[in-house]
């Protein structure tokens, strides 16, 4: 069985690390290759560099925070997202030190730029970013820039070329930030149960975790906020999670005390 991921997740706007909440208050954290050092240091499965004022202001990659990033010298494998709007900016991405990319706007208005990102650097580097909540029991799909939601039924992922895709993460946007409040239907209302996903968004507790990665077809669990809060975070929620294959923890017991 495959070993499932803990993903640490930063969040960047205007050049800053920021504690956020719905994606609407933020709070600075500090400067995000400090932050990617420590979830490096902690032993992060995956880093998630998120800068989420790229593509509203068409402003493209953030390759300076990028280059802050490279000096380093991270060992994590890292999933860089925001302001990728072509197969140039995604290459650039990677030869700037991103092991894969995760994509979101494009999603709505260039899937053919998708398949030729896919063909390029592959599909195992490409990861799909759709924001999504519950309502009535079905999935709605959030378009950030225009705040237009589509219902998210087998009819619109039809018309997506996810299978340009690896995995596809659902950010449960509305409880973003807020303490244990991941909406768990999520994973269970996606149409395709056959693909791979990594949740995020409210996701913070052990207990949470562990249920959240006992769907077999999620691979992965992304932390934002709450790996702020306490050193070697991520150790400590490794030791509590039971019965489910997750890569070892890097520090003693002693150093979780």
């Amino acid at each position: 069985m495959l070993k499932k991921r803990i993903l640490g997740v930063v969040t960047i706007k205007n050049g800053w690390a920021v504690q956020s909440t719905g994606y609407k208050q933020y709070l600075p954290l500090g400067r995000p290759e400090f932050l990617v050092e420590n979830l490096d240091r902690w032993g992060a499965d995956e880093i998630l560099i998120q800068c989420i004022d790229r593509s509203r202001q068409k402003l493209g990659p953030d390759y300076g925070v990028l280059a802050l990033v490279a000096e380093r010298s991270i060992s994590t494998p890292l999933i860089y997202a925001g302001g990728i709007r072509n197969l140039k900016d995604a290459v650039r991405v990677v030869n700037m030190g991103a092991d894969r990319v995760s994509i979101d706007s494009m999603l709505w208005h260039s899937p053919q730029e998708i398949e030729s990102i896919s063909g390029s650097l592959g599909v195992q580097a490409l990861i799909a970013n759709m924001p999504v909540c519950c309502k009535s029991k079905s999935l709605y799909w959030r378009n950030y820039i225009s705040n237009q939601e589509l219902k998210l039924d087998e009819s619109t992922l039809s018309g997506l070329p996810l299978n340009c895709f690896s995995e596809v993460m659902l950010t449960d946007w509305k409880n973003e930030g807020q303490l244990r409040s991941f909406d768990s239907s999520i994973p269970l209302l996606f149409p395709m149960p056959d693909k791979q996903l990594v949740l995020f968004g409210g996701l913070s507790q052990p207990a949470q975790i562990q249920n959240a990665l006992l769907n077999p077809n999620v691979a992965a669990a992304g932390i934002g906020n709450f790996l702020s809060y306490r050193e070697h975070a991520i150790q400590a929620i490794k030791k509590r999670i039971t019965d489910i294959p997750t890569r070892p923890a890097y520090y003693a017991e002693e150093d979780l005390k």
